[in-house]
This record gives C-alpha cells, structure tokens and sequence, in this order.
C-alpha cells in the first residue's frame, strides 16, 4: 500500500510538472489506505510561493478533519517536505509523512542544492519578544 500510495504522488509530481509548475505531488490517505484529497504544486500557475502541495494538504486537514482523525492519517510525498510545509503538518495534527524523495537527494537534482540567498540574523531583543510569547503555551 505505501508503495502505491508514494507512486500516486510520484504522479502528482509529473501533474504539477506538465502543468508548468515544481514537480511536487502529495496526498492524504486514511488510516485503512484510502486516498482523502491530493495536491500538487501549484506555485507559478497561481502566482503563489507558498503554494507547495503539502502545505494545501495541511490546511486541508487543520481545516477539514477532527484532531483524533488528523492523528490516524497519513501524508504520502513525492519529496521531503520543506520546513515552511513542516511547520504546516506539524500544526495540522497530520500523524504520519512519508516521502519517496530526501532533501539531500533533491539537492543532487538541483543546480542552487542549498537554495539560500538571504541573511539570517538573531536572536535579539528577547526580554522584549518575550513577553507577547511568555504564557501563551501553558
């Protein structure tokens, strides 16, 4: 099942390619395998950066499925996710990634592998930031 679930979003890869965008595919499948909804990345067709199919899969099911359904169903990935996406699926509950293709080997695939063009900077101003944060997650 896992295997035929990774080559349908391997599938969705090649959608999203055809269709002019990343070759990125996902889907979500239950807990007893059937498929919920799939994705594909849509970024240059919609103008979108941000429109990674994995991260549509994750507001789809913070949206659409119950914590304890989140919990038992699983997204199948044509690659890792991106840490923009994991964030997602970290905060939608999702309990189970499982992707055909690594980061590392994505960047063997890719002419900039590290994909980083900007300057980092902090932390800073922490008693300060701090405080709007502090006691929120208790």
């Amino acid at each position: 099942m896992t295997e035929a679930l990774l080559r349908r979003a391997i599938e969705l890869a090649a959608t999203a390619r055809a269709s002019g965008n990343p070759p990125f595919g996902s889907l979500l499948a239950s807990a007893e395998g059937h498929v919920l909804v799939e994705e594909w990345n849509t970024s240059v067709t919609d103008g979108d950066i941000t429109a990674h199919p994995e991260l549509k899969l994750a507001r789809w099911a913070g949206r659409e499925l119950a914590p304890e359904t989140a919990a038992l169903t699983t997204m199948y990935t044509s690659c890792q996710p991106c840490g923009m996406c994991t964030g997602a699926i970290e905060r939608s509950g999702l309990g189970r990634v499982v992707f055909a293709l690594s980061t590392e080997q994505l960047a063997t695939l890719k002419p900039n592998p590290t994909g980083t063009s900007f300057e980092l900077q902090g932390p800073a101003l922490f008693d300060e930031a701090r405080l709007p944060v502090e006691g929120y997650y208790h």
